[in-house]
């Protein structure tokens, strides 16, 4: 259940063609987090996605990355249903959210029951003034520290050399939460399962975790360099 740790603010967010902004109390409308990220994309990466759509063919790419966006979706939806109520909600009768129940619950009974201490807000909107903000899945306390947590499903395992993304992102997210918060959050959790229903868990701390705050602000940089 939620702990009212910290008083999280609702901020409006839009889709523009630019990108997702945030409307921050002061005014300001600022970039997302992942459109900072998507926009700050490295060649080889960009190149590696276009080489994968090539190779698979436009329409199965398109069809591939519809799906696992909705199982993404549904599968959050489920888990935001955990961390608020402490139950998941039934699935419906349709495949697909059965999958992403499934999931869910693995992710729930591998990781969370155990190392989840305290949850403080689900889908908390942040923002670090003047330059970006962003929605994180989950704060809370996890193995007794403080943490920025975030839910990921993925079509197949992954590599931990393969998610510097996902680790700007929660460093991004730490970043903006002391500001706001005045804490000193130094541990990001994603928490991972396949369509096959394989867990995953990455962590990062300490020396590493600041690391990624500095790729992360490298990216801001090279991101308001480009506009």
């Amino acid at each position: 259940m939620l702990i009212s740790k910290y008083p999280y603010e609702t901020l409006t967010r839009t889709d523009t063609p630019n990108g997702r902004r945030y409307l921050t109390p002061s005014g300001e409308r600022l970039p997302s987090v992942t459109t900072i990220l998507d926009k700050t994309k490295s060649a080889e990466s960009k190149a590696a996605l276009q080489n994968w759509r090539k190779r698979v063919g436009e329409q199965q790419a398109q069809e591939i990355t519809t799906e696992a966006a909705g199982r993404g979706t549904r599968m959050h939806k489920y888990l935001e249903n955990y961390v608020e109520s402490g139950d998941l909600g039934q699935p419906g009768t349709n495949p697909y959210s059965q999958q992403s129940h499934k999931m869910a619950t693995v992710i729930v009974e591998t990781y969370m029951k155990e190392h989840l201490h305290e949850t403080w807000g689900s889908e908390v909107a942040l923002y670090y003034p003047g330059l970006y903000a962003g929605t994180c899945d989950l704060t809370g306390s996890w193995m007794g520290r403080p943490a920025i947590l975030d839910f990921k499903q993925t079509n197949k395992p992954k590599k931990r050399e393969w998610i510097d993304d996902y680790f700007c992102q929660l460093a991004a997210y730490s970043a903006a939460h002391d500001e706001l918060y005045n804490t000193n959050i130094d541990q990001g959790v994603v928490l991972m399962c396949s369509a096959e229903f394989q867990p995953q868990l990455f962590e990062i701390n300490g020396s590493e975790f600041q690391k990624y705050k500095d790729m992360w602000f490298a990216r801001v940089e090279q991101y308001y360099a480009s506009i």
